[in-house]
């Protein structure tokens, strides 16, 4: 790790311990809405070009918020890492599997559309390395980091296979995530041909990114730890790119064709963090809608500082 590197994750944590220690926010703040922010936001929405935008915020210190189209359904993308995350650090608590357990390494995975074999490409997935382990094993640790960190589809598959989709769709019930789907894991071609996708709203994924920034996703232990990893997530041009420098984003992206996701919690020193999901589609150049998603993480920053 590069010294630039250790002196973000030092702020980056030191920020995230007095985010979590700043005070609860005045009684009779919740739920207050800027018409202004609104506003602000819908104008980048509407001159994007894009077909839909989903943008839902809340500020865990004052109760502010912003929910836009958060009820509308979206390809899941890569954001339906967020619950197999949730749901890896569940069964661990509960003694069903460990962290350091060791998963083979494989390619080879059933369809649920007809349990027919697929395999994941490497020429699509965001992180190369886990196919040289292929033949032997790794920790659900460290599977579970190049899924968060790197997108990793191969080690989503592995560790998805493992705690299964039935059992995430359960959790994600349970934490209120009502319309969220993880049916699958990633590349299971006829299952898409028969739509069979993973889907999610800006508002389920709120609820999950706020009960780990409130420390209640399975325990306060289990809470810090997928913060951290989900601070030192890799693809940083969407929300963190509307931020002034080293402000830590905890968060997970999502991205296919004409999709570009991205769902984190912000933390700002001395006071609880907020919490932001922008889903876009219908977007063909990623670097549009990398750039809409920053424009609005700009706009919901500078109408919370200002």
């Amino acid at each position: 790790m590069s010294a630039h590197q250790l002196t973000r994750r030092a702020f980056c944590l030191a920020a995230l311990v007095c985010a979590l220690a700043a005070p609860a926010h005045v009684a009779g703040q919740s739920k207050v809405k800027s018409d202004a922010l609104e506003g602000k936001v819908r104008g980048l929405i509407a001159t994007s070009g894009a077909e839909t935008v989903a943008v839902a915020f809340q500020d865990l210190q004052t109760g502010r918020e912003l929910l836009i189209n958060p009820g509308v359904s979206f390809h899941a993308a890569s954001t339906m890492k967020v619950p197999v995350m949730l749901e890896i650090y569940r069964q661990a608590q509960f003694g069903k599997l460990s962290l350091d357990e060791r998963l083979p390494v494989k390619n080879e995975f059933k369809s649920i559309a007809d349990g027919s074999t697929f395999s994941v490409s490497p020429a699509d997935d965001s992180e190369k390395t886990l196919y040289k382990k292929i033949g032997g094993t790794e920790t659900v640790r460290e599977l579970l980091r190049l899924m968060i960190t790197e997108s990793s589809n191969l080690a989503t598959d592995i560790l998805i296979e493992r705690v299964t989709p039935a059992r995430v769709m359960e959790l994600m019930r349970r934490m209120g995530a009502r319309d969220m789907r993880v049916l699958r894991g990633v590349e299971d071609g006829k299952a898409f041909e028969r739509g069979l996708n993973n889907t999610t709203t800006a508002r389920d994924l709120l609820v999950l990114m706020r009960a780990i920034a409130e420390e209640r996703a399975v325990s306060i232990i289990a809470s810090r730890e997928m913060a951290r990893v989900l601070l030192d997530q890799k693809f940083n041009e969407g929300i963190p790119a509307g931020l002034p420098p080293l402000i830590p984003v905890a968060h997970k992206t999502g991205s296919i064709t004409k999709i570009e996701h991205d769902a984190g919690i912000v933390f700002l020193s001395g006071r609880k963090p907020y919490v932001l999901v922008v889903l876009v589609r219908g977007i063909a150049e990623e670097a549009r809608a990398h750039k809409l998603i920053a424009d609005i993480s700009r706009a919901i920053y500078e109408g919370v500082t200002k």
